[in-house]
């Protein structure tokens, strides 16, 4: 009994050369015709002008004024870049909670100045990221984010006043659970209130 392979034949050098070739050729057509007319807005052909790709960038695109802030487009949401003379700060703390037990943790920071963070707990537990300004009143204070039972938190933040803004967590389990919370931005310091 004989057994036979259908090999599909191998392509010789010049099959591979011939299609190299024509695969180098599509390319600089499409550098030529698209890419440099879209990015650099150089049009030898122009095709892209027809195309209307010289709009896209390059000489005919407008350059930003150094140290400007450009407004949104998108969104209108803001500026872009929010450039601040402070000093970017990177802070993280532990605590332990035992059962039953709450603890703050905040950060000082002044109003329009951001913070990006992160926090994770061993177990799930009561969370509450809120902020108040300076010397505020009894329940005085603004709550961002809430959740009963939660391992982890992470996300971006702007303050929206001059303030204390952070987290409360209360341990709800029957063993102690410990918290991590690490934060990078612009905040005068990251503490545990008194």
């Amino acid at each position: 009994m004989t057994t036979t392979h259908n090999t599909p034949p191998v392509p010789t050098l010049r099959q591979l050369g011939k299609a190299t070739g024509v695969a180098a050729l599509v390319a600089a057509a499409i550098l030529t015709v698209a890419v440099l007319p879209a990015e650099y807005g150089i049009d030898p052909t122009g095709a892209g002008k027809l195309l209307g790709l010289t709009k896209m960038g390059g000489a005919g695109a407008a350059a930003p004024a150094a140290a400007e802030v450009l407004p949104t487009t998108a969104t209108g949401a803001g500026p872009i870049v929010d450039k601040t003379e402070l000093a970017l700060r990177s802070d993280e703390m532990t605590i332990t909670l035992k059962p039953g037990e709450g603890a703050e943790v905040k950060a000082s920071i002044r109003k329009g100045q951001h913070f990006v963070f992160h926090w994770s707990a061993d177990a799930p537990v009561k969370s509450d990221m809120h902020g108040e300004p300076h010397n505020a009143r009894p329940n005085e204070f603004t709550t961002y984010w809430k959740a009963p039972q939660q391992s982890s938190g992470s996300g971006a933040f702007t303050a929206p006043f001059d303030g204390i803004h952070g987290w409360f967590w209360r341990n709800k389990n029957d063993k102690p659970v410990t918290i991590t919370v690490k934060v990078d931005g612009f905040q005068e310091k990251l503490y545990r209130p008194s």
